[in-house]
C-alpha cells in the first residue's frame, strides 16, 4: 500500500537535503514554463539521476522497484488497460492477483493516474517504480505496432513490380504510398530507429535490393530491408510526411515533419537525392526532449569545465566551438547558452537549421531563398540590442567580419568552424581574409571536441590491449613488478602510464542491448584553448599553426588524446574510441 504523502515530490527533495530550494524554484519555473514534468525536468538538469530518483520513490512512498526487463507480461495483463491510458500515464500493468493489479508507474505520486486506471478496470492498483526508459521501452514492445518489419514485408501484395515503373502517373503512386499496410511500415521503420536510439535513417537505392542502415553512435548498421519492388512506395510515403513533389525525382529536395512517438517529439528533417538506382532518402532524428543539457553532462573534466564556464561568462569576445560535422558543436553551444540565460541578458540567434527550440532565446532561421544568410541575419540582429549573439557557422569572409566587428563593440559571440583542433581556426579564420590583429582583439577562446562511443555498462569487461595499441596512444608499461606481488591475471589487466598511474582497461563483450557492439551511448572529448597575450602575439605575428598549439599545451591546455586517454582511465570509452576520433594527433 502507497504511503501517504502531505509534501510534493519537489518538496521532499528538498527536505531530504538532495536539491536546494532556490534549485526547486528554478526546476518549477522550468516547468510552468516548458509544460515538461518536474521530474523530467530534475533528470534533465543533471540534479538527479533517473535511477536515484526511482530509488528514492520506491523509499519515500513504499513501493516496489520493478525492473521491467526481467519481467514476462502476458497479453492477457496488458490487455487489462487500454493503451491510450497508458502511455498517457506511462505505466504498464505487470501481474494480477486476485482483484489487484500491479502496475509499474513513471509517477506513482500521480493520484489522478490511480484513480483512472482503477476507475477504467475495475482493479484496485498496487502501484510500483520503474524508470522512464524501462516503462516506454515496455509500452513500445506490448503496444506498439503489431509485428516485425519482415513480417510487414511478407504482407505486401508481391505483384506490384509496377512501382519501379518511371512512368507512373504520380495520383496512382500517392494512392499506393497512403495504403495502410505502407503506412505501419514507413512507421515501424522511424519508430524502430528511435528505439535504438538512432540519430539518422539511410534509405538506399541499390541496383537489385534496397538498403535501409541505421546511424546509432555515429556508427552506421544495416537493419531488415524491404524489397526492391516497394521502393517507390516507401520513398513516396516519406515524402508525402515532409510535404514534398513525388511525382519530382529528378532534384533534390528537402523537407521536415515531426511525429510524437511515447510522448516525444521528434523533428524529422529529410533529404532527397537522386542516384541512378532511384532517390536516396536521409532521415535526421532531432528528439527535442533530450536536446538541452547542461555543461556538466556532456563529459568535461572539472578544470575544463572551470575554465569553459569563466570563458562564456565574458562580456564581449568570440568564442569557438570547432569539429567535424556530427561532433556535437551544436549541443555545445545550447548548453552553453542556457547556461548563461538570464533575465538581463537579450540572447539571439542565426542558424541553419534551427535544431531545437530554445525557452527565452530568440531564434532565425537562415533563409536562403530570400537572401536570408548568415551574414545578412547577423546584420539584423545586431540592431535588436542584443547581448550574446549565436552564429550557426562561419563559412566565409563576410560571415567573420561581422562577427569580429560585433565582438569587438561589446558583444559575446558563439559560433561554430569546421577544424580539426582548437589551433588550426586560428588558421582558418586568417586563411578567409581576416586581418591577424583583428583576430587577436576579439577572439576569447576555442574549444574543439569529438565525441566517442561509451562502453555498455551491461557487458562491460576487463581486457588486455595490444602492445601496439598501447604504443599508438602513449600508454607504457614502465615500472618492472615482482612476480611475487601480483598474479598474472592481474598484472596482464593493469598497465602502467607515464606518470606511474595504474590503469584498469575495459571494453563491451557485446550484448542485446547494444546491440552487440560493445557501446551504448556517447561523450564528447574536449580540448580549450584560451587566448592569452603570448598567443595574441603569436596570432599576429602569424605564427603556423604547430606553434600555437605547442604554446597552448605548454600554457596548460588538455589535449583532445590526452582527455581521450583520462576517460580511457576512468573506464568510460576504450582506446580504439579515442584512436578513432584522434588520429590526426
Amino acid at each position: 500500500m502507497i504511503k501517504r504523502q502531505k509534501k510534493s515530490l519537489g518538496e521532499s527533495l528538498v527536505e531530504e537535503g538532495i536539491i536546494t530550494l532556490e534549485q526547486l524554484r528554478e526546476v518549477k519555473e522550468e516547468e510552468k514554463r516548458s509544460g515538461t514534468r518536474l521530474r523530467k525536468v530534475l533528470v534533465n538538469k543533471g540534479l538527479i539521476a533517473e535511477e536515484d530518483l526511482v530509488a528514492f520513490l520506491s523509499n519515500k512512498l513504499g513501493l516496489p522497484r520493478i525492473e521491467l526487463s526481467n519481467y514476462l507480461i502476458s497479453s492477457k495483463i496488458i490487455e487489462f488497460v487500454p493503451e491510450g491510458l497508458a502511455r498517457k500515464y506511462e505505466l504498464i500493468p505487470v501481474l494480477k492477483i486476485g482483484n489487484r493489479l500491479t502496475c509499474a508507474m513513471v509517477d506513482p505520486w500521480n493520484v489522478f493516474a490511480l484513480d483512472e486506471v482503477r476507475a477504467a478496470t475495475g482493479f484496485i492498483i498496487e502501484p510500483a517504480v520503474a524508470t522512464e526508459t524501462e516503462i516506454r521501452k515496455a509500452l513500445n514492445e506490448h503496444y506498439g505496432a503489431k509485428g516485425t518489419i519482415e513480417e510487414i514485408i511478407k504482407s505486401i501484395d508481391q505483384e506490384k513490380p509496377l512501382l519501379e515503373q518511371k512512368s507512373i502517373d504520380a495520383n496512382e503512386l500517392q494512392g499506393i504510398a497512403e495504403e495502410p499496410v505502407v503506412i505501419k511500415l514507413v512507421n515501424l521503420i522511424i519508430v524502430k530507429a528511435i528505439g535504438e536510439r538512432a540519430s539518422d535513417i539511410h534509405i538506399e537505392p541499390q541496383e537489385d535490393t534496397l538498403r535501409i542502415r541505421f546511424r546509432v553512435d555515429g556508427m552506421l548498421h544495416e537493419v531488415d530491408s524491404p524489397p526492391k519492388h516497394i521502393q517507390s512506395a516507401i520513398i513516396s510515403r516519406i515524402k508525402i510526411m515532409a510535404n514534398l513533389d513525388i511525382a519530382e525525382r529528378r532534384i533534390p529536395q528537402d523537407g521536415r515533419f515531426t511525429v510524437k512517438v511515447e510522448g516525444r517529439e521528434v523533428d524529422v528533417r529529410v533529404s532527397c537525392v537522386p542516384t541512378i538506382f532511384g532517390e536516396n532518402v536521409v532521415l535526421r532524428l532531432l528528439d527535442v526532449s533530450t536536446a538541452l543539457r547542461g555543461l556538466s553532462q556532456l563529459g568535461f573534466s572539472k578544470v575544463v569545465l572551470e575554465n569553459y564556464d569563466k570563458l562564456i561568462k565574458h562580456p564581449y569576445g568570440i568564442i569557438l566551438v570547432t569539429g567535424p560535422t556530427g561532433s556535437g558543436k551544436t549541443t555545445t553551444l545550447y548548453a552553453s547558452l542556457d547556461k548563461i540565460n538570464t533575465e538581463e541578458k537579450n540572447i539571439i540567434t542565426v542558424e541553419d537549421p534551427v535544431e531545437y527550440k530554445l525557452s527565452g532565446i530568440r531564434q532565425i532561421q537562415v533563409n536562403p531563398k530570400v537572401n536570408l544568410t548568415f551574414a545578412n541575419g547577423l546584420r539584423s540582429i545586431l540592431r535588436q540590442d542584443p547581448d550574446v549573439i549565436m552564429v550557426g557557422e562561419i563559412r566565409d569572409f563576410e560571415t567573420a567580419e561581422i562577427a569580429i566587428q560585433a565582438a569587438l563593440t561589446g558583444h559575446l559571440v558563439f559560433s561554430t568552424l569546421h577544424t580539426n583542433d582548437a589551433a588550426s581556426s586560428v588558421v582558418r579564420l586568417i586563411n578567409m581574409g581576416v586581418e591577424p590583429y583583428l583576430i587577436a582583439s576579439s577572439l576569447a577562446g576555442v574549444l574543439a571536441q569529438r565525441l566517442v562511443r561509451t562502453i555498455c555498462e551491461d557487458c562491460k569487461q576487463e581486457y588486455t590491449p595490444s602492445k601496439e595499441i598501447l604504443n599508438d596512444i602513449g600508454l607504457l608499461d614502465q615500472r618492472p613488478m615482482n612476480s611475487g606481488q601480483q598474479s598474472e591475471k592481474t598484472k596482464s589487466k593493469k598497465l602502467i602510464t607515464h606518470n606511474s598511474e595504474l590503469i584498469t582497461f575495459f571494453r563491451g563483450k557485446g550484448c542485446p542491448k547494444c546491440m552487440h557492439t560493445g557501446y551504448k551511448g556517447r561523450v564528447a572529448l574536449f580540448e580549450l584553448l584560451n587566448v592569452d597575450d603570448k598567443l595574441r602575439k603569436l596570432i599576429i605575428d602569424k605564427a603556423p599553426q604547430g606553434e600555437i598549439k605547442l604554446n597552448a599545451r605548454s600554457s596548460g591546455m588538455v589535449s583532445l588524446m590526452a582527455d581521450g586517454i583520462e576517460k580511457v582511465r576512468q573506464g568510460l570509452t576504450t582506446i580504439e574510441e579515442v584512436l578513432r576520433v584522434t588520429q590526426e594527433e
